[in-house]
């Protein structure tokens, strides 16, 4: 599965017609969560005949697709179905339990409801909500591939317009001449990543550099912003609006970075070993929080798993326990602080910077799984190639980036 993303141009009546859409999607998904939450032993199929009864009782339910409706219960339900595996898996901490959606984005389409244009430049939208047609403006060539191919369209509202998303079922599999490399990577927060020869890739700290700009932009917001008006005014509305594009200025720059660092490391070895890093448990620290989330290593390693993938490169998440206090020499463990940048081995005397010892040090663990019990850390499959829903959060698993 692959997805591709283009900008959609419409009249303003439109996108006002795709926000209506959205906000059926989100009560139907709210509608199908408290329907679960009422009748115990539910399942995903009694979701599905549910959205048949809210569009009979509420009309503007029934203006959506029948296949619309039935993909809001599927997001409802993926929501339940991780609920239910954490509590299995005995994840620790707070399992998940489904909240209702408040601010959802985007409402998603099956293979009917929807019609392309016979130069796949153009979409039209069939169903009651008056969406009508939009152009689609990007650089992919959907005529490449076959309509029935089309397993999933999603519109999508960005701070800066709206997206139109189409998954795709086609083979994402490219040959390539092997290079005869192997390479271990240690993250960190002083250099984006280090490998196990010694070279480094400055973290670019993307968050860091804007964030005097979009406290600025924060602060003119809250100025606009008056407790109890409702509703606010423009003004306010064009100042939150400015400071959320600065936001997602950000997050793109810092994904096309792990992109870019991610496609080049695929590229130039045949297996990449990196770190099970618990992000999540690591945020928790606020002393370092911002940091690890300016980082986006857990966007990287979406990112490495994707292209090892497409690329038939072998890509092995190895335990991080240690990495960085054992020796690559001699294996003997040197406590050391975060603080403490140098690796020093009373030992062996091997003397090397921290991160590069780390690197070596997962390379072996990494070398050692091999045909053994190597493993993507987050499943079976890699982390962007779980099911066929896109993300929920707008986010794509396995987006190509408009910049490849």
């Amino acid at each position: 599965m692959i997805v591709y993303e283009f900008k959609v141009k419409g009249k303003e009546a439109q996108y006002r017609a795709i926000d209506e859409a959205i906000r059926t999607s989100q009560f139907i998904q709210n509608k199908c969560l408290r329907y679960w939450m009422d009748n115990k032993g539910l399942r995903q199929y009694d979701l599905n005949k549910y959205c048949a009864v809210l569009a009979s009782e509420f009309p503007f339910a029934e203006e959506l697709n029948s296949m619309a409706r039935q993909s809001a219960a599927e997001r409802t339900w993926s929501a339940i179905a991780r609920f239910f595996d954490n509590c299995k898996k005995k994840v620790k901490g707070k399992k998940g339990f489904p909240k209702y959606k408040k601010h959802c984005r985007s409402v998603e389409y099956k293979t009917s409801g929807w019609k392309l244009s016979s130069n796949r430049k153009a979409i039209t939208f069939r169903d009651g909500k008056s969406i009508g047609t939009l152009k689609l403006k990007g650089t992919y060539d959907l005529n490449y591939y076959d309509i029935k191919q089309i397993k999933r369209v999603r519109l999508l509202r960005r701070a800066d317009g709206y997206y139109a998303q189409f998954a795709v079922d086609a083979r994402v599999r490219v040959e390539t001449e092997p290079t005869g490399q192997v390479i271990g990577i240690d993250l960190g927060l002083n250099f984006f990543i280090a490998d196990n020869k010694g070279n480094t890739e400055k973290s670019p700290q993307f968050y860091r550099k804007s964030e005097r700009q979009l406290n600025r932009a924060n602060r003119k917001k809250s100025k606009k912003f008056v407790k109890g008006g409702l509703p606010q005014s423009k003004n306010y509305h064009r100042a939150r609006n400015r400071y959320a594009r600065k936001h997602l200025r950000v997050s793109r720059q810092r994904k096309e970075y792990c992109k870019r660092v991610a496609y080049s490391v695929i590229q130039s070895n045949d297996l990449v070993a990196y770190e099970d890093l618990n992000v999540k448990g690591l945020v928790k620290n606020r002393h370092l929080a911002k940091s690890i989330s300016d980082a986006g290593w857990s966007t990287f390693r979406q990112w490495l798993e994707y292209f090892g993938h497409k690329y038939g490169k072998v890509t092995i998440a190895v335990p991080p326990h240690n990495t960085s206090q054992n020796c690559s020499s001699c294996g003997s463990k040197v406590k050391k602080s975060l603080s403490t940048r140098t690796h020093v081995c009373p030992d062996c005397g091997l003397i090397e910077d921290r991160d590069t010892n780390a690197a070596k040090n997962i390379l072996k663990l990494a070398l050692c799984t091999v045909g053994h019990t190597g493993t993507y850390a987050w499943g079976d499959l890699p982390s962007w190639a779980v099911g066929a829903i896109l993300s929920s959060n707008g986010e794509l698993l396995n987006q190509e980036s408009h910049a490849l």
